[in-house]
């Protein structure tokens, strides 16, 4: 692979690529013919000399192409996606999926993209399987899933086998405390294109760029947001424990600041009512809100990402509008039996 190596070389001067280079080294990686010395030196070059918003793009157009087609293409319009980083380093709970089941509760389309723990001990995949989601991949089922419970979900690993031969060496690089570019690249993937995406970043340096690869992919509005902790941590998500860092895109391009929660009208929370468990244990931790007996910094973090992606996806015109959807969803029983229709929809329905 002469033109990998030379791509890897001007990496190494410290030159920007083009689209195309990004195209032929996104192709490459994937490729069998390709050593795993090859690729780590140029995952390992491309992170050295900074990932451009640029290259982020051309490499997420790669992947969203090689990406199995779940043949949802005619709700991608009206559906978002709720989605973090991950990498954070929180431990927290699974704010991001719970948002989703929020939005699919009240109606909106969720077409959500995600996968096990990496850097915590609940990923989206674990904390939807302790609750009775299946990863299911067959397109008819998804399909189903969709339109009876405004709600699909596609496992990563079942729907980008271009990762296979790129995991070895990730694992590699990751145990050697080495980000690359895959740790920025899932949340931009989703292989049904939803056109809305409320996205959680590890680092606010990050939330500009990846608000601006998502634009460059042509979704219709969006906000990526980044929370800054008062104990020097960050989380994925919006919280009500710390700054958050916003940046839209889309037809939410206007949208660059910060909020604290004590502007927005919550009461500042400790870090610690944030924190999460297994899937087992943040399974509680939601029933407890639901029943109106939770951590309160934890309901009004829900609240707030529930409130700001009915905002994305065009159900409030407001902030305020949106959190008080999201309370009367959240604690007026919609949730609760949302979930209880969807473990019912998994258990009658059989897998393909």
């Amino acid at each position: 692979m002469s033109d990998l190596l030379e791509i890897i070389k001007k990496l190494q001067s410290g030159q920007h690529l083009s689209e195309s280079e990004c195209s032929l080294a996104a192709e490459a990686l994937p490729r069998t013919d390709v050593t795993p010395e090859d690729k780590k030196a140029f995952l390992v070059a491309l992170h050295d000399k900074g990932e451009t918003v640029e290259e982020v793009t051309a490499f997420a157009r790669v992947f969203r192409r090689l990406a199995a087609d779940p043949q949802l293409a005619d709700f991608a319009d009206e559906a978002i996606d709720i989605v973090g980083t991950g990498g954070s380093g929180s431990k927290g709970f699974n704010i991001s999926s719970t948002t989703a089941f929020i939005l699919a509760a009240s109606g909106v389309k969720v077409l959500k993209h995600g996968n096990r723990a990496i850097t915590s001990q609940s990923g989206s995949a674990d904390f939807l399987s302790q609750q009775g989601i299946r990863m299911d991949t067959d397109p008819a089922l998804l399909r189903k899933a969709i339109e009876e419970l405004n709600f699909c979900f596609f496992f990563a690993p079942a729907f980008h086998p271009a990762f296979k031969e790129i995991m070895p060496v990730r694992m590699e690089l990751a145990k050697a405390g080495q980000r690359t570019v895959f740790n920025i690249l899932g949340p931009l993937i989703n292989p049904a294109k939803p056109a809305h995406q409320m996205l959680g970043v590890f680092s606010p340096e990050w939330v500009k760029p990846l608000a601006g690869a998502l634009h460059n992919l042509g979704l219709k509005r969006g906000i990526a947001v980044c929370s800054e902790l008062p104990d020097g941590g960050y989380m994925d998500e919006f919280t009500t424990a710390g700054t958050n860092h916003l940046s839209g895109f889309g037809e939410m391009s206007d949208i660059q600041t910060t909020w604290r929660p004590d502007e927005i009208g919550f009461p500042p929370c400790s870090v610690n009512e944030l924190k999460g468990g297994t899937a087992e244990e943040n399974v509680a931790l939601l029933d407890d809100i639901i029943s109106g007996n939770g951590r309160q910094g934890l309901a009004d973090t829900l609240t707030l990402n529930a409130a700001v992606a009915f905002q994305v996806a065009g159900r409030a015109d407001t902030l305020n509008e949106g959190c008080a959807l999201a309370r009367e969803i959240m604690l007026g029983g919609t949730l609760k039996a949302w979930i209880e229709k969807a473990r019912q929809f998994y258990q009658e329905t059989s897998p393909a």
